[in-house]
């Protein structure tokens, strides 16, 4: 497996073009060699101040690949050939759907089903120009709902194709009580990307934590995933809660590539 930082970490440092040079570099000095490319601020809107070929040539200066985003519904499912040029220009072949969007979800297990009938013809197109799809969970996937008290999580599961993949998020799915293990288990050969995420209790608050500071047994789930064919794996902290987000890459990092060896 690969290891990546999951850029949406660093989020408030890629407004500019010249924010988002420098912060590729000082990733790479951390020792990452691929990140994840989300929330990146200069490359968004209509009309944005860095482009894909722009930031090919960035990441190249730096050293890094690109070989993940996460990208909007309306781009992959209606732009899907505008998504397919954006990913050959940075080279990645991989690209996940930060969370259904809402109109699906507020129409209960039956938007659900739609949202994966939808996905399908795109995800058929990106397959064909080599690159994979993965649905990016949360907690709420996991909700029972209805007098079947079923989840939607396993809505998508039993209703998607081989090619709607899952970007498994480690700390989502052991704070709705999920028995995470089991879920990649599951969903073994659907699942090329993983997010990992370390959680904690700081008293009775729980919070999320770098890789390695919290309480997740990672042994066992990076052994999980590596053998259901997960290739990457993306270190993403949604909040530092006032520390460093780099130092809270950098402690991931030194975590996970020495237990990457092991694996």
């Amino acid at each position: 497996m690969r290891l990546a930082a999951q850029l949406y970490t660093l989020r408030d440092f890629t407004q500019t073009g010249a924010e988002f040079h420098n912060t590729l570099r000082k990733v790479r000095e951390i020792g990452y060699l691929d990140v994840q490319l989300s929330a990146i601020g200069c490359m968004s809107g209509p009309t944005p101040l860095v482009n894909a070929r722009q930031c090919r040539e960035m990441l190249d200066e730096s050293g890094l690949r690109a070989p993940l985003t996460h990208r909007g519904w309306d781009e992959i499912t209606e732009r899907t050939d505008e998504c397919i040029a954006f990913h050959a220009a940075i080279g990645a072949e991989l690209v996940a759907v930060g969370s259904i969007p809402g109109p699906y979800r507020a129409d209960g297990l039956d938007g659900y089903r739609r949202f994966v009938d939808d996905a399908e013809p795109a995800i058929e197109r990106l397959g064909r120009a080599g690159i994979a799809f993965a649905y990016h969970n949360h907690a709420f996937e996991f909700e029972r709902m209805g007098a079947s008290g079923e989840r939607p999580f396993d809505v998508m599961c039993d209703r998607g194709s081989a090619g709607f993949g899952f970007e498994i998020d480690t700390y989502w799915v052991v704070h709705a009580g999920i028995d995470l293990l089991s879920v990649i288990r599951k969903l073994s050969g659907r699942v090329p990307m993983v997010h990992w995420k370390d959680k904690v209790p700081v008293g009775n608050e729980v919070r999320m934590a770098p890789v390695g500071e919290g309480n997740m047994d990672w042994p066992q789930i990076l052994a999980s995933c590596k053998g259901a064919g997960t290739t990457l794996g993306a270190v993403e902290q949604d909040d530092c809660y006032g520390r460093d987000p780099f130092d809270c890459l950098a402690s991931s990092y030194r975590y996970l590539s020495a237990l990457y060896a092991t694996i």
